[in-house]
């Protein structure tokens, strides 16, 4: 008598598993990158109002502008080690958190939080930074340019959101800080919510690097690995630096340039906004394009020169131009943020190399980024002109298209590196593994 089988079970649940969880990946990802940046573009059209309303010297703006950046140079650094300990969908999860208690801080009490909130948000938002690259890499590497694009397009939204409303909202409210400080904490908060089936979904903590080649899974949760021995990991943390430089120098201070020439204090925040959708206009193109290429030096060129152009026009042509130079340059930055994200994920052969390259290029760029806001503004208390600014940063926007250049080589770190000496795992030495 012949034996009947069973039918072999579906892979219909499967797969409808599969795509509910990258379903899921895409708001999460979505939901905290629309919170990068509304924290800190929310406060430059309002600088001259917070002067008045705080008393604020214009040193201490000038601080108060460098503040997310430093935070980021700071705490970029140990993301990749918490990350290991407890899993990146955790630790992002607190990240979000912590955003969205910093923003709540700094609106409820400005006069004696508006620093440490402001620090709270920053750090939070330097974690975000690095993990969610390595996240995307680790989770979805064949739609990494998909995701990275998505991530950098909700990115630009939050930015503009902060940007455009900051304004209306101090004249509507009569002048009130907490509303025009606070409202970000809402879809801060409701991000941490939408992250959360992301915990069912996380890496395991681990303390132990898995050798290149061993078939295991590599995870971003391996440690910070010594990738700074290496000539590309210094170019590609040049260029992050750099962009993030003249990007975080032009963020602070255009509206107040623009309303030196000028412009309404409204004005100059609808053009910050502008600047945004310019940013949209490259989110998703840029990543997608970098994947596709071999080298990515046809991308870098116009990118720098869009940068240069957009200030130059913003800064010197009549006002009634700004709105396309605002595009220009909002086009130039985001397509500079999307190429230096892109490069700490593609010139590197796994997941924890790639965290790794993530904490060193945020940690040691960000440091270097933090002296654009805080020079551009002591220089012009200095001279009372914002020439010898302006000049600084076309000088660095030069410098920052060498770095691009040599970054957008096809080149990746070689895998099995060790892991830095502080932080060493317990396990076999790979000290002499994958050296070049």
């Amino acid at each position: 008598m012949t034996r009947i089988q069973p039918a072999p079970p579906s892979a219909a649940p499967a797969t409808a598993r599969v795509r509910l969880e990258r379903t899921l990946l895409v708001i999460g990802v979505i939901a905290l990158g629309f919170n990068l940046r509304g924290a800190i573009t929310s406060l430059p059209p309002i600088f001259p109002e917070l002067q008045t309303e705080l008393g604020l010297s214009g040193a201490t703006v000038s601080i108060l502008a460098a503040t997310p950046v430093i935070c980021f140079g700071v705490v970029s650094g140990f993301a990749a080690a918490l990350a290991r300990r407890l899993g990146e969908e955790r630790v992002l999860l607190a990240a979000i958190i912590t955003l969205t208690a910093g923003l709540v801080l700094r609106a409820a009490a400005p006069s004696a939080l508006l620093f440490p909130g402001t620090i709270l948000a920053g750090a939070a938002i330097a974690v975000m930074n690095v993990l969610l690259s390595s996240l995307i890499k680790r989770r979805w590497p064949e739609r990494a340019g998909m995701l990275i694009g998505l991530y950098i397009t909700a990115l630009s939204v939050g930015a503009i959101a902060g940007s455009v409303v900051s304004v209306p909202l101090w004249q509507s409210s009569g002048g009130s800080l907490l509303l025009t400080l606070g409202w970000l904490a809402a879809p801060a908060a409701l991000a941490a919510l939408l992250w959360l089936p992301q915990l069912k979904s996380e890496s395991p903590p681990s303390r132990r690097t898995v050798p290149a080649g061993s078939g295991a899974p590599p995870r971003a949760s391996a440690g910070r690995l010594a990738v700074h021995r290496h000539p590309l990991a210094w170019q590609v943390m040049l260029f992050m630096g750099l962009q993030s430089l003249v990007y975080y120098a032009t963020l602070s201070w255009l509206p107040s340039i623009l309303r030196d020439r000028g412009e309404s204090a409204a004005g100059a925040g609808d053009l910050l906004a502008v600047m945004g959708v310019g940013n949209l206009a490259v989110s998703l193109v840029v990543p997608v394009l970098a994947q596709r290429l071999r080298t990515q030096h046809v991308l870098v060129v116009p990118t720098v020169a869009a940068i240069a152009g957009g200030l130059a026009g913003l800064v010197y042509a009549p006002l009634g131009s700004a709105v396309a130079w605002a595009l220009i340059l909002g086009a130039g930055q985001n397509a500079a943020l999307a190429l230096a994200i892109f490069f700490t994920a593609a010139r590197t052969p796994d997941a924890a190399t790639a965290a790794s390259l993530s904490a060193f290029s945020q940690a040691a760029g960000y440091l270097l980024a933090s002296t654009g806001p805080l020079g551009v503004g002591l220089l012009h208390s200095a001279t009372g002109s914002w020439t010898a600014s302006i000049v600084v940063i076309f000088a660095l926007t030069a410098v920052m298209l060498v770095f691009g250049l040599l970054a957008a080589r096809p080149r990746t770190l070689p895998a099995g590196l060790p892991a830095l000496p502080a932080l060493r795992p317990a396990g076999p030495d790979l000290s002499a593994q994958g050296q070049s």
